[in-house]
This record gives structure tokens, C-alpha cells and sequence, in this order.
């Protein structure tokens, strides 16, 4: 859902990013009648529209009362007081004399979460939030590998001060709260997605590498490996090409741990507005605009993305548990 977002959701602009102030706050369920005005627009190839959204083709303005007569149309906007003179419009400067027959100047857009404090669609902002959330614990657990594979098996195959001095440096920010850790990072690099993704990773490849050292300990003493050295492999060889691909068991499991801590690092760096910047939508900016909305009747603003990051974290928490206990030889 998150990859395709913008060929379902009901606002597929950049970024889910249409607002209409009159409409802010609406209850879930929502429709509203939208005058839509033809507006130039960039063409845009498929690959871009999957990526980024459309360009918007139309200008919309939400409705409370329409009349058409011949090809004027009478109207109120959405919010307009009823004792208010109706606006008019020429129709015909917008659109062919079938097309106003068609009444293809009116659209109705659906608001199935509602909408938020600047009448943007909540529904269609939540779902491209997810792939905020995706990306970063890819990204972050893809850097966490990269750092933590090399300089855990490094220690546990060589061993000596190569050991010690990678133990102390483990430790060292392993003592760091990672919290505290990131939004330090975060600020040295500023703000921003790509900033969140090397922060988040830099924090946690101290697991995986003690993971990598734990599991190497114990792998290069087998008789497979020590047939390797006999045969004069080189260190390299013997590490990526015969202890590595027989210490991924546990290596798949705090990778899924990592994917689910790296979901609520993001979220609570968007919370604080160190994390992706507006107008990108994240779970974490969307509980941020809204938590004071706990307290009256527009709760669900702030309740729907804070769900949809426990379900999220807990479906990867749930693949985390299952993967140990199919990986876990001794549970067989």
C-alpha cells in the first residue's frame, strides 16, 4: 500500500499536500462537493507519478450551495455564511459547452479518516507516512549492517587488542542512551530524512556487531574452519565466504528487532520536529500537530497515526519472534 500509494489515495498531489482550510477538522466519513477549475500542469511519466504524485490538474474549491443557469454557476464556498451574495462563475471559460452539460466541473472528494487542522486527507497522508517509516528502518538496519558485520567479525577473528579496542568502543556507545544519541547526530547533520537514516544506523550497529561476535567466537574454532587455514585462505575469505553465512540465524532476528526500535526512534524524532520536514507526512509530525486534540472531541487526529505506529512496530516484533523460533535449532 505504501509503494503504490498515489495510484489509490484519494489526494495523490506531492506529498498528500491539497489543503482546504474551510474543511480543516472534518469527522471521518466526510464528503464534500468541489469545484474543480482546469489548471495547467506538468506531464509526468508514470515512474514520477508512482514516486512523487501528480502535479495537480485542478483547482479546487470546496462548495456549501451551487446553482447553475445556462453556463453560470452560482455559488457559495464551503464555510461561506447563507445570508452571503453567491459568487459567480462563467463556466465556459473553463470548460466546453458538453462538458458543463456533463457537469464535469463538479468532483466529490471522500474523507475516509477525515481531515486534519489544514484540511488535508488524513486517510491519504497516513498511507504515504508509511513509506517514511518503511524507508527508515531499511535504510537505518541496511547501515547498521554495513558497520556492525565488519567490525564484529574483525574482533571475534582476530581477538587480542583488535578485540579490546573494538569491546571498548562497543561499550563506550553502548552506555550512550540511543535516544539521546541520535538527536545529537541529528543536529550535528541537520534536519532531515537522509540525516535520520544515518543517525538511526550509526546507533544501532553496536548490536549487530556484538551479535556477529558472539556467533563468530564460537563458529571459528569448528574443524571446517580450521581446514580453511590449513588450505591457506585468506582472512577475508574464510570470514564473508565461511563463518558469516553460518552466523545469519540470529543476525535476521535483531535485524527485525532493529527495523521495529528504528520505526519509533523516527516517530519520536518527528514528534520533536528533528525528523523528516513538512510537507512530507510522518507518522510522528501528524501525532505532533495534533496531540492537543486528545483532550477535546477530535481525538482520533492524534490517535489513528499513533495505532498505526503500534501496528506496525508490533507486526515487526511479531516477524522478529517468529523468525527466532524457526531459526532456533535447539527449539527443534
Amino acid at each position: 500500500m505504501a509503494l503504490f500509494a498515489y495510484t489509490f489515495i484519494e489526494d495523490n498531489s506531492p506529498n498528500a499536500n491539497e489543503m482546504h482550510l474551510a474543511l480543516a477538522n472534518q469527522a471521518p466519513g466526510f464528503e464534500a462537493e468541489m469545484l474543480a477549475l482546469p489548471r495547467e500542469s506538468k506531464e509526468q511519466s508514470w515512474w514520477d507519478v508512482l514516486q512523487n504524485g501528480k502535479d495537480p490538474q485542478f483547482q479546487r474549491i470546496p462548495l456549501q450551495w451551487h446553482k447553475q443557469k445556462w453556463d453560470s454557476l452560482y455559488y457559495r464556498e464551503f464555510g461561506q455564511a447563507a445570508d452571503s451574495d453567491p459568487q459567480v462563475l462563467a463556466l465556459s471559460n473553463y470548460y466546453s459547452l458538453e462538458a458543463i452539460r456533463n457537469k464535469e466541473y463538479l468532483q466529490t472528494k471522500y474523507f475516509l479518516f477525515g481531515s486534519d487542522r489544514f484540511g488535508r486527507d488524513l486517510f491519504s497522508r497516513l498511507v504515504l507516512g508509511a513509506r517514511v517509516s518503511f524507508s527508515v528502518g531499511f535504510l537505518a538496519v541496511l547501515i547498521s549492517l554495513i558497520i556492525g558485520i565488519p567490525i564484529g567479525s574483525l574482533a571475534a577473528y582476530y581477538g587480542g587488542w583488535v578485540d579490546k579496542l573494538i569491546l571498548w568502543l562497543i561499550n563506550v556507545v553502548w552506555s550512550i542512551p540511543g535516544l539521546l544519541l541520535v538527536i545529537a547526530i541529528t543536529l550535528a547533520l541537520g534536519k532531515g530524512l537522509w540525516q535520520v537514516y544515518v543517525a538511526i544506523g550509526f546507533t544501532m550497529w553496536v548490536e549487530v556487531a556484538r551479535v556477529i561476535r558472539g556467533q563468530i567466537l564460537s563458529i571459528k574454532e569448528k574443524e571446517y574452519i580450521q581446514a580453511a587455514r590449513v588450505l591457506a585462505f585468506s582472512d577475508m575469505r574464510i570470514i564473508f565466504r565461511h563463518i558469516l553465512p553460518n552466523a545469519f540465524a540470529p543476525l535476521i532476528v535483531i535485524s527485525a528487532a532493529n527495523f521495529a526500535a528504528a520505526i519509533l526512534i523516527e516517530s519520536g524524532l518527528s514528534f520533536l520536529g528533528l525528523g523528516a520536514q513538512p510537507p512530507s507526512p510522518t507518522w510522528g509530525t501528524m501525532i505532533k500537530d495534533h496531540y492537543a486534540y486528545l483532550i477535546v472531541d477530535k481525538a482520533y487526529l492524534a490517535i489513528i497515526p499513533g495505532m498505526a505506529i503500534m501496528f506496525l512496530v508490533l507486526a515487526f516484533m511479531f516477524i522478529g519472534n517468529a523468525l527466532r523460533d524457526v531459526l532456533d535449532i535447539r527449539s527443534t
